[in-house]
């Protein structure tokens, strides 16, 4: 059954905030295999105009995809879960995500659609810090794939 239109523009609450650490970074990007020093090098960031170290790019995708739960999960929205799959993300900074951020995340139905019989499902993420400034917006693509026919 295709998922209700009437739930394109739907806001959920922040998330509460997640404090971003350093080790936390580190282990991102060791997982992610990228070297680069500004990620466990506070002098290094620092000499590039950080105030700390910095985390890789995708870093937010493991918050706001823990914020998008709240979507898929939505009783009223009815997404078969068990059928979904991560199609795309995207990434639009404002500025890096660094050590000490205190982070919340704001999801936003962006766009539901039926093709081919699978529901796409678009999730915009606000990232904000602890000052209320929004540091980066994620678009994120869910696919919920078509039950398969008896």
């Amino acid at each position: 059954m295709a998922l209700d239109q009437s739930f394109v523009g739907r806001t959920y609450p922040p998330t509460p905030a997640y404090e971003v650490g350093r080790e936390k970074i580190r282990e991102f990007a060791e997982a992610v295999g990228d070297p680069h020093p500004t990620y466990v090098d506070a002098e290094a960031a620092r000499a590039l105009g950080h105030a700390d170290v910095i985390a890789p790019p995708t870093f937010v995708f493991s918050i706001t995809y823990r914020a998008a739960g709240e979507v898929v999960q939505d009783p009223q929205l009815g997404l078969d879960y068990s059928r979904v799959v991560h199609g795309d993300q995207k990434f639009s900074y404002v500025r890096p995500v660094r050590a000490g951020d205190r982070l919340t995340v704001t999801s936003t139905i962006e766009g539901i659609k039926s093709l081919a019989g699978n529901d796409i499902l678009d999730v915009r993420g606000d990232v904000h810090d602890e000052a209320g400034e929004l540091v980066v917006t994620t678009l994120m693509k869910l696919v919920a794939r078509a039950a398969e026919e008896a």
